[in-house]
């Protein structure tokens, strides 16, 4: 199964209790989808879980896995990424992506002027942002994921338009 087949649809954020359970965060839009994708996999594939949700905790759900049975092994899992197959998952309306289907995009100004690729797709509690390796360089910077500042989204083509809010381009020719 290549990685474009298989999405992340969660997070092992560590060990709940002292029995085998861990604190799963779910990045599903309803997050207790997460226990109905079966099996859930690491990104290469070598280790397959069977989740169950045993009840909501800050930032999650503890949970079940039936292949973990300490505590240690639970600790050992923190940080694991939690992979479901694309077929398993429902589809999206056009103007909803998923984020592996974002990154490695090439994201061009609106007057056509490469920008860079997506990197990586981040959240962290607002609007999703798009972590662009700007072109011909090192550098990265990180672009809202929002219709104003974002309005197309190619699939088909691999490309995205943008058009970046003032200051979000180190050279200043943003906005």
């Amino acid at each position: 199964m290549s990685d474009q087949d298989l999405i992340c649809v969660g997070a092992i954020a560590g060990a709940y209790g002292v029995r085998g359970e861990v604190r799963v965060k779910s990045y599903c839009a309803v997050p207790e989808d997460i226990e109905d994708y079966r099996p859930l996999s690491t990104e290469d594939g070598s280790r397959t879980f069977t989740l169950a949700l045993l009840h909501p905790v800050k930032n999650g759900f503890a949970a079940r896995i039936a292949e973990i049975t300490t505590k240690e092994e639970a600790d050992d899992m923190r940080g694991v990424s939690l992979f479901a197959a694309r077929d398993q998952l429902p589809s999206l309306p056009d103007d909803e992506f998923y984020h592996a289907d974002l990154i490695g995009l090439e994201v061009y100004d609106t007057g056509g002027t490469l920008l860079g690729r997506v990197k990586t797709v981040q959240n962290h509690g607002a609007d999703d942002l798009l972590e662009l390796q700007l072109a011909g360089t090192s550098a990265t910077t990180f672009l809202p994921f929002t219709k104003a500042a974002v309005p197309t989204v190619d699939l088909a083509s691999g490309r995205i338009v943008a058009d970046p809010p003032l200051g979000v381009l180190p050279d200043g020719t943003d906005g």
